[in-house]
């Protein structure tokens, strides 16, 4: 009867990497009829020795990425005494970088699937943005990490979308004289609201572009008088909830969000690294 072959597939983080690796190269061996055993989230000396245990009780190789210096030594040690084969997938690589881009890796495992839960994190931020985009829905206001208010024009969604790729839950709402102000906005916390407001002239301007892209002629939207009704409604608002103001006029939206999350910052309101 044919001795089974077994690679014990062993990592200190999730080990997806590696058993790819395995797969890839058991690929080329008859199809890849091999055993792979997964040992992951590797912590200390005794999750290996059951492994080097199990490993020397059959014809198997060790397959492993353990970025713990400690852990990898150990493991090699003990692997050569007890004479079974045992592979580092991560470290010859490691060191090219090192010797190649002169830096040091930072041998801390699990930082990968940390890379991943900030993309999720990042696309669940964009979807939230998304969804509570000029107040399409004053139940995300709730839910918000930042709640834009302010009149048209004020580059609300850009810079809601813009800290959405920064992981930040943002919702915007529209000011506008007409439409009464969802009861939401003077029920959450001032600090996590920012009114954003812009010169007149400056959203004259803007809104004039607008409309004359859209393929519209001068309208009331755009009229000078009107914004100035808007920009003060808009402002006895922001004073009722009492939370920061911040003049858009001129600004690139990296710049708007730099000083909104620094302004935030200050309040006492505490955001994700």
């Amino acid at each position: 009867m044919k001795e089974k072959e077994v690679v014990y597939v062993v990592s200190d983080s999730v080990g997806d990497t590696a058993e790819l690796m395995v797969k890839a190269v058991a690929s080329q061996f008859n199809g890849g009829e091999v055993e792979i055993e997964h040992i992951s989230y590797v912590g200390d000396k005794s999750d290996l020795d059951n492994v080097l245990d199990s490993a020397k009780e059959s014809r198997s190789i060790i397959a492993y990425t353990l970025v713990i210096p400690d852990l990898k030594q150990y493991l090699d040690e003990r692997a050569k005494v007890e004479g079974i084969t045992a592979v580092d997938l991560m470290n010859p690589l490691m060191e090219a970088f090192s010797k190649q881009f002169n830096k040091d890796p930072k041998r801390e495992p699990r930082l990968m699937r940390k890379l991943d839960d900030n993309y999720f994190k990042r696309v669940a931020a964009v979807e939230f943005a998304v969804k509570y985009d000029d107040g399409q829905d004053v139940r995300g206001i709730q839910k918000a990490d930042i709640v834009l208010i302010g009149v048209s024009r004020t580059s609300k969604t850009p810079l809601s979308m813009y800290l959405a790729h920064k992981r930040y839950k943002v919702a915007n709402v529209p000011l506008v004289p007409e439409v009464r102000p969802p009861e939401e906005l003077f029920q959450i916390s001032k600090n996590k609201c920012v009114g954003l407001v812009i010169t007149p002239d400056k959203l004259n301007e803007i809104r004039k572009e607008r409309l004359k892209n859209l393929g519209l002629k001068v309208a009331n939207y755009a009229e000078l008088d009107r914004i100035l009704i808007e920009l003060e409604y808009a402002e006895k608002i922001m004073k009722r909830i009492g939370c920061p103001i911040i003049n858009v006029s001129n600004k690139a939206v990296e710049e708007t969000a730099d000083l909104l999350l620094a302004m935030l910052k200050k309040r006492g309101v505490g955001f994700r690294e």
